[in-house]
């Protein structure tokens, strides 16, 4: 990043920081180590407790739970995720508010100073972001920092941090070009995360071995679903049991369906438990009834929005499709990444969809619809229309879909997030793209 005049504008130091690093991903720790030591970041605790959250999916759903179970509890909170889908903002939730420009433009400025002071050191978006909400998180510590990991785990820049409780969600394939195929090389990337002689939550029972492995190594302490915690029943009135942080027992009962992943939420409740916090059910419910997280099972209507984009996720929302009724067709408005698995998401996805609206997407990673409907045809699925972007289809469909039709948007974050904002326009002609919807370096 070239040593000009400072942005004075969000968007300015957005479209700033994106041309300043020569590649989008670029794992490691020393270079971002570097610039938090410089900012004091590593000088002692960033909160009073911290917990982080790394998986290949369930992370966000995770947060917004831990988010949501903490604050009923009476707990400030700050929690750092990504991407976003409409609005940078989004990334930094400061006592459940999203933060304001002027705080990540602070946030901005300060590693800026950081980084130039000495030897100038480059940092890419994602390591920048992280730095600068890390920053505005330890100027006003809360109660509870709440961090989501991302990519692999163990080289992703918020892992300069060291939590008290660190949560791993699930295990799948996914961003093959960084963490290659091999399930349980991925697994000990995810489990980079955990720290010796802290608690070790996994949230998965079909978790590789090569996590608990790790945790072993480490010598964390493993808080395993199905083992020191579980969940008992589906849907409204499931009740959870674990343990708090002294390992005596601990269970909350009639828990309402939160309409996200009940071993995440499982996996919430238990850490919280083991950063002691004394759970209490009424809170509990009240979290879990009132939580919602845009573009996971996101509801508009008879559209459902989410950003599932590996066929593990697509299994998942298959089943939850599968298990609401609809008295018309399941429409599936589908756009994807050239670097995803479409042919496994569509499979898992096909016995849920009746018909099919493949789009193109934008971008030096862009899968065209044709692809998509090539992909579909070999399946003998239904394609309806080709749409030139997720916009156009989503004009294209609404005009023909019967009262008692859902659609089902999914495949990536730009698909969603593109379809979000044709919802929120006045006019869907001229719906607003998302601003800057997902960096590439860190499309999840």
């Amino acid at each position: 990043m070239s040593e000009r005049a400072l942005p004075t504008t969000l968007p300015a130091w957005l479209a700033r920081l994106e041309a300043a690093h020569p590649v989008g991903i670029d794992l490691g720790l020393d270079r971002v180590a570097e610039v938090a030591r410089r900012m004091g970041l590593l000088e002692g605790p960033l909160a009073p407790r911290v917990i982080t959250v790394a998986g290949t999916n369930g992370k966000g759903s995770t947060v917004a739970m831990l988010e949501a179970l903490a604050q009923a509890h009476g707990l400030t909170t700050a929690t750092y995720t990504s991407p976003h889908l409409l609005h940078y903002n989004e990334r930094l939730r400061l006592n459940g508010r999203e933060a304001d420009d002027a705080t990540l433009i602070a946030g901005f400025e300060a590693v800026e100073a950081a980084r130039l002071k000495g030897e100038p050191i480059s940092l890419s978006y994602f390591e920048m972001g992280t730095l600068g909400a890390l920053w505005a998180i330890a100027r006003q510590p809360p109660a509870l920092a709440i961090l989501e990991v991302g990519l692999g785990g163990r080289l992703d820049a918020v892992n300069i941090i060291d939590p008290d409780v660190a949560v791993i969600t699930t295990v799948a394939q996914d961003h093959a070009a960084f963490l290659g195929s091999d399930i349980e090389g991925i697994g000990r990337e995810k489990a980079g995360i955990l720290r010796p002689g802290r608690p070790a939550v996994l949230g998965s029972t079909t978790l590789p071995a090569s996590v608990t492995d790790v945790a072993r190594e480490r010598q964390a302490r493993v808080v395993a679903l199905g083992e020191a915690f579980r969940r008992e029943g589906e849907g409204a009135g499931w009740r959870w049991l674990g343990q708090d942080g002294g390992g005596h027992p601990v269970a909350v009962g009639e828990l309402p369906d939160p309409g996200l992943p009940l071993d995440n939420a499982a996996s919430a409740l238990q850490a919280l438990a083991l950063v002691e916090v004394s759970l209490e059910e009424p809170a509990c419910r009240h979290a879990l009834a009132s939580v919602r997280l845009p573009g996971r099972m996101q509801w508009l209507g008879p559209w459902c929005l989410d950003v599932g984009h590996n066929p593990h996720a697509a299994a998942y929302l298959a089943r939850r499709l599968t298990a609401l009724p609809c008295e018309g067709r399941t429409i599936g408005l589908i756009g994807m990444l050239a670097d995803k698995d479409a042919d496994g998401v569509i499979a898992a996805l096909a016995p849920a969809v009746d018909a099919w609206v493949p789009v193109s997407l934008e971008g030096e990673r862009a899968r065209l619809a044709d692809d998509l409907a090539d992909r579909l045809a070999h399946l003998d699925a239904r394609v309806w229309h080709r749409g030139d972007s997720p916009a156009e289809a989503a004009d294209w469909l609404s005009a023909r879909l019967a009262p008692e039709d859902r659609v089902l948007v999914c495949g990536s974050f730009f698909t969603v997030a593109a379809v979000l904002a044709w919802h929120q326009a006045d006019a869907p002609s001229t719906a607003p793209t998302a601003e800057h919807a997902t960096r590439s370096e860190e499309a999840k």
